[in-house]
């Protein structure tokens, strides 16, 4: 049985019926790609509200967990918090293609949260809003060195004239 099956035959049919939980789910496997991603082995914390409707169980509740990555201007590592409001129906019948099922009197949050989590990753995570990210020149961190600079560069259509310098000084 998977991490993220909860059993609801106390509910099924049951309309206005309802139950709250709180769990903790790890993870198997990794959540998101890039920059951000919550690692594999990491805790998500749900607080849950499960209620019988009459067309299936309608799940609500909020979901937490600590998302680790690189900042997209320095590369320092980064742990950003992840909270996300969910919100679905898990159907007694199929109606549309997309609908979650209650199948075998459980229903699997694994869609939901995963969905739920990987879209709510930061694209282009920052350590901080100040961050002034790496020179593109030579990799130093401006932050370290904020007055950090380099020679500006010798426009090309004048480089044959910086050989006659060198033979010069030779």
């Amino acid at each position: 049985m998977s991490n993220f099956v909860i059993p609801v035959h106390d509910l099924m049919h049951r309309a206005g019926t309802m139950r709250e939980m709180h769990t903790k789910i790890h993870l198997e496997s990794e959540l998101g790609a890039g920059l951000a991603r919550v690692a594999k082995g990491g805790e998500i914390d749900l607080k849950l509200r499960l209620e019988s409707v009459h067309e299936g169980i309608y799940v609500s509740g909020e979901l937490q967990t600590d998302a680790q990555g690189e900042c997209s201007r320095c590369l320092d590592p980064v742990r950003m918090p992840i909270k996300v409001d969910i919100q679905e129906l898990f159907a007694y019948s199929l109606e549309v293609e997309d609908d979650l099922l209650v199948q075998d009197e459980q229903i699997d949050l694994e869609q939901v949260i995963v969905d739920s989590v990987v879209l709510n990753l930061p694209f282009t995570p920052i350590c901080s809003e100040d961050c002034l990210g790496l020179c593109p020149e030579c990799g130093v961190k401006m932050v370290e060195d904020p007055n950090h600079a380099h020679e500006a560069p010798i426009d090309s259509r004048w480089s044959e004239l910086k050989k006659f310098s060198k033979e010069r000084d030779n």
